[in-house]
This record gives C-alpha cells, structure tokens and sequence, in this order.
C-alpha cells in the first residue's frame, strides 16, 4: 500500500477525520466549483464534475451544498475564484511530494507552502523536478469482502486498469477519465463503491524503516493537510508493517 494510504489510515485510527470533518467539506466543495467553472455544469458531459460530485457525495456533504458549488462555478452565484496551482518539493529522506493547491492567493499560499517544507527539513523543487514521479489515474475503492477473481473479470471488462488490495479494500485503478463509466458498471452489476476520486500514484516507492524517519515524513504530509488551500498531497514513500503498528500506537 502507497505511503498516502497509510498516513490516511494513520490520521483515521487517531480520530483525525472526525475533527476535519468541516474542513474535509470546504475542500470538496472548492473541487466541485472549480470543476464546474473549467467545463460546466453539466454532469454528463463534464468528467471531471461528475468525479468530484460522487467524491463529495460519498463524503456525505449535503446536496444543497454541492449544488451552490456548481453555481458558484458557472457564475449563477457570487463566489470567489480559485486557481489550481501545483508544487513540488522533497521532504526529509529524499521523498518526493507533489501538492495540490486551490487558491484565490498564489503569492500566500506559494509561500505557506515554502515555510512548510522548511521548517520540515525539505525543499520545494523546480516544476517537473517531481511531477514525473506520479501518475494521475482514478481510484475506486471497493469492500474487501468481494471476490478477487469476479472483481477483477468485472472491473476489466468495464474498462478498469488494474486491481490491487489496500488495506481494508480492494482498490480498482482507471485513467482519470473512465473512473465513472468504471463505477456505473460495477453498480449495475451490484457492486457497491465505497468511494471515488482522481489521485496521483507514485511510479517507485521508497520504503521508510525507522519510526523516526516515517514521524518526519508524516509531519510534512500532516502539515500540509492542514493547509486550507491544499486539496491533496502525495508522495512516493511506503512504511513498513512494523512500523506502521508503531506509529498508530503513539
């Protein structure tokens, strides 16, 4: 499992989704405008809306609420104007990390997001110097309770990529732009989806050994989470089980 995954279920063990519950929403709730503002608000001929409609949807935020986001994103309603903006840096130990940000202030949030890999003992990169580390694709996460071999044949037949085991889930992997006509047929031959998104995946992973190293990586990741800006941050490390058990007893 990518080192993403395991800072995400760290965070969750320790009670921290619960806490950024609100702010989780403000984050998804920005996604759905921008998506809306860049192809329109239509939901079946705009991709990338439908995507961040589900995701929002599966995280439980109110319909209502979705709906004046595509608003704001078509003009229908008064709003602010974010701009996507990515950056690329090294936290401690050679991790790469590649940011994604929507800001209505670049010059602000550019140097919240230098201050943060400073004091963490990283570096922001020149763009490029990170970003062909990742590969953009769609996630659908899937119950682990499913057969491997029937997911599979059904996943690839409606036009997934790849699936593999995370965690507590079988995640199926699609190009960004199949990742809802994956999920469509996967619900129509009764296969519930637990959750949608569009991420970024590490090519290579580096594994961290130490509990010390992991505590500093996972401080950057957590730093920059806790930015209000900053919609997703990924990186190409992976912690081992043991000290993955280390971590979530702290």
């Amino acid at each position: 499992m990518s080192g993403h995954s395991k800072w995400a279920t760290i965070k969750h063990k320790k009670g921290a989704a619960d806490k950024a519950r609100a702010k989780l929403f403000a984050k998804l709730i920005r996604q759905v405008e921008v998506a809306a503002r860049e192809g329109g608000g239509d939901l079946d001929a705009n991709a990338n809306l439908r995507t961040m409609y589900q995701k929002a949807r599966d995280s439980s935020v109110p319909l209502e609420t979705i709906e004046r986001a595509i608003k704001r994103g078509i003009g229908e309603l008064e709003g602010v104007t974010y701009e996507q903006v990515i950056y690329e840096g090294y936290a401690p130990h050679g991790i790469a990390m590649f940011v994604d940000v929507l800001t209505d202030n670049r010059n602000r949030t550019g140097a919240e997001i230098r201050s943060i890999f400073a004091r963490a003992g990283g570096s922001l990169a020149e763009p490029g110097a990170v970003a062909w580390q990742f590969e953009r694709k769609g996630i659908l996460l899937v119950d682990v309770s499913l057969d491997e071999d029937e997911l599979m044949l059904s996943a690839l037949d409606a036009g997934a990529e790849d699936v593999t085991l995370d965690e507590d889930s079988w995640r199926v992997v699609t190009e960004p732009s199949d990742a809802m006509a994956v999920r469509s047929a996967l619900e129509k031959l009764g296969i519930a989806i637990v959750s949608t998104d569009i991420t970024y995946l590490p090519q290579n992973l580096i594994e961290l050994d130490k509990s010390e190293e992991a505590r500093q990586v996972l401080a950057v990741m957590d730093a920059l989470d806790d930015n209000d800006d900053v919609q997703g941050v990924y990186a190409n490390f992976d912690i081992s089980d043991v000290v993955l058990s280390e971590l979530a007893a702290d």
